[in-house]
């Protein structure tokens, strides 16, 4: 199965202005600028973008183990926190918040928690090679 995104930028890095959209249309030509990435300019940005899709992915990987221990969580609310390091232009962390609301022990829950976190595909690409193909237009 393949998902893509596509971003369309216009312009030098600090003046410039770009659109990102998803083959879904959830996000049809959303806005971002270097204001939105590294300032408060309204719109999207790429790190923001990363952490909904890690929470995301994250959230149903934990429901998916959980499921699996005879578990059905009532709610999973996961915040994943993308730090962009400017300096080595790298992001440099990738950090989980997770409440778990079920029917099931602390120590069960976290222990699920922790597999989900280096089981999800979305952790696993944050250490994946990176391939690119590059042509002129």
């Amino acid at each position: 199965m393949e998902k893509y995104g596509t971003a369309v930028w216009n312009g030098s890095l600090k003046e410039g202005h770009g659109s990102i959209s998803t083959q879904s249309n959830a996000l049809t030509d959303k806005s971002y600028s270097y204001a939105t990435r590294f300032e408060q300019g309204g719109g999207t940005n790429p790190e923001e973008l990363l952490g909904a899709a890690h929470a995301g992915c994250f959230s149903m990987a934990l429901a998916s183990i959980l499921g699996k221990k005879g578990i059905t969580p009532h709610e999973i609310d996961t915040t994943s926190k993308i730090t962009l390091d400017p300096s080595q232009g790298a992001i440099s962390k990738a950090h989980l918040v997770v409440v778990i609301r079920a029917d099931a022990d602390e120590e069960t829950l976290v222990a699920a928690a922790k597999e989900a976190e280096t089981g999800c595909p979305v952790s696993k690409l944050f250490k994946a090679e990176i391939s690119m193909e590059a042509r002129k237009g």
